[in-house]
């Protein structure tokens, strides 16, 4: 009897510890981008979310080279979960551009908010199109970035090549020095408004954001379809007296494939459910709906994260 007890007794103990212990075993990564973008602050929020309202959850925010470095990290299983740009994903997942093969070991848990495309230069300078960078020096985003992708993507629109101007691939941060010590002449940052890089900067230097707007802009929009019209409202920066008109992508957070559907579903539900959380940890967490999460990218979503979307009627 005693020995029934006994064992009746563990089995109780092993069942009781059981669901705390798996659990804790979901441990991921988040791959961002660097620590002047906006991937690794909002990412950073993310996690924090994650990790105080999912029982046994630890997501890390983790700093990276941004896009193009995310997209790999997922497709080799080195990250469960990353910061992309729209465009990027679809280069990666067709074959194009840097892309030599097609990568597609994963899919979107939500487009989260526009990132814009943002031409800094001195106040004083002569440029007033891009076009008019020829010949200068510009900081064109790190290899393989996001942003160096619409950097040629610029190029190829105001009808100029790579030895047309002086490109240096760098990251926002090492942009933003370059730029200070008068090193390079203007700099190119694809991110959420305002960007940590460019409000550094204008503490201490007149700047300009160049317009990119008109047939330019439709011609753009036309060639790539991920681009759409915003604009950097007038005193986003400082002495920013104007609204910019420029275009831009969507920043869009994605999951690998292999990531189980109850995961993702909670990742997608604790993410919309704590909004309000967001928005307070970061400015970016205010754009983030329901209407546009599920829309603007070309690949498919996560299931856990489709089941939620249609739970909630935002897909069918």
């Amino acid at each position: 009897m005693k020995k029934l007890f006994f064992m009746s007794a563990l089995c109780l103990l092993f069942i009781a510890g059981s669901g705390p212990v798996q659990a804790a075993d979901v441990k991921l990564v988040l791959a961002t981008g660097g620590t002047a973008g906006t991937y690794y602050p909002f990412g950073g929020a993310m996690g924090k979310i994650w990790n105080s309202k999912i029982p046994g959850m630890n997501v890390t925010a983790q700093t990276s080279g941004a896009s193009a470095e995310n997209i790999r990290l997922i497709n080799k299983k080195e990250v469960e979960l990353a910061l992309v740009q729209s465009d990027t994903l679809d280069f990666a997942f067709n074959a194009k551009e840097a892309f030599k093969e097609p990568l597609k070991e994963m899919s979107v848990i939500a487009v989260l908010y526009p990132e814009i495309i943002q031409v800094v230069i001195r106040a004083d300078s002569p440029a007033k199109t891009f076009r008019d960078l020829k010949g200068m020096k510009i900081g064109v985003g790190a290899p393989g970035s996001g942003t160096e992708a619409n950097f040629r993507q610029l190029l190829d629109a105001y009808g100029l090549s790579k030895d047309d101007v002086k490109g240096q691939y760098l990251s926002f941060s090492e942009s933003a020095e370059q730029f200070k010590d008068k090193h390079i002449d203007a700099f190119i940052v694809t991110a959420g408004i305002p960007n940590a890089a460019i409000m550094d900067i204008s503490t201490q230097h007149n700047i300009r954001i160049l317009d990119v707007s008109g047939d330019l802009a439709n011609k753009l929009i036309q060639k790539y379809p991920f681009l759409a019209a915003t604009k950097v409202p007038a005193n986003t920066y400082k002495n920013q007296t104007q609204d910019v008109v420029t275009v831009a992508v969507n920043a869009v957070l994605i999951a690998s494939n292999a990531l189980k559907e109850d995961v993702v579903y909670g990742l997608t539900k604790a993410l919309f459910e704590n909004q309000a959380d967001l928005a307070s940890a970061h400015a970016k967490g205010k754009e983030l709906s329901l209407q546009n999460a599920v829309q603007g990218v070309s690949i498919p979503y996560h299931p856990g994260a489709v089941k939620f979307y249609k739970e909630k009627g935002a897909m069918k």
